[in-house]
């Protein structure tokens, strides 16, 4: 009987193939730890990392942009209730300009701003703009010497809104009023 008898335990042991003897083609999801499984899963890896470090990116950068182009101001009561923490910090004042206290130098404008409560001395080293007058609302840019505000640039409002509540108050360059 040993020649006519076929070995059942290689026949266990052999690949599927197909009926013209191939080896059949790979399953939909290939077999976990395979080569093209964990190229797969490697590439799907390395998409998620860099999408990940673009949205962080895109996140970082929306942030920082619109950090920076808020521009906020203290109050004249707000500045002198915080002088103490706002310290040679420069940052952004708004206040009234009080009449009366315009002084113009060669160097600039001397003025005073004032609060609801409070008021600060400003002194500003650069020429201030044609609309700076009194009794109108400033914002000036520096920082504290002192008790004293140093300033290098003014903001005057001087949009229509404040033209049409205060008339009086905004003159044209050649004196006149609107």
């Amino acid at each position: 009987m040993t020649g006519s008898v076929e070995d059942d335990s290689a026949d266990a042991t052999a690949l599927p193939t197909t009926s013209d003897g191939r080896p059949p083609p790979p399953a939909r999801g290939d077999a976990v730890g395979s080569p093209t499984s964990r190229a797969a899963t490697r590439q799907r890896r390395r998409l998620l990392l860099v999408g990940a470090v673009i949205a962080a990116a895109f996140v970082f950068l929306v942030v920082k942009g619109l950090g920076s182009s808020l521009d906020y101001f203290e109050t004249v009561d707000q500045a002198v209730q915080s002088k103490a923490m706002l310290g040679t910090k420069t940052f952004r004042l708004e206040g009234l300009v009080v009449p009366g206290t315009i002084h113009r130098s060669r160097g600039g404008v001397d003025f005073v701003a004032a609060g609801t409560r409070d008021r600060v001395d400003v002194v500003n080293t650069s020429n201030p703009p044609q609309l700076f007058q009194p009794d109108i609302p400033v914002v000036v840019v520096g920082h504290f010497v002192g008790a004293t505000f140093v300033s290098n640039q003014i903001i005057v409002d001087h949009t229509a809104q404040y033209v049409a509540k205060y008339p009086k108050r905004v003159r044209a360059p050649n004196g006149s009023t609107r």
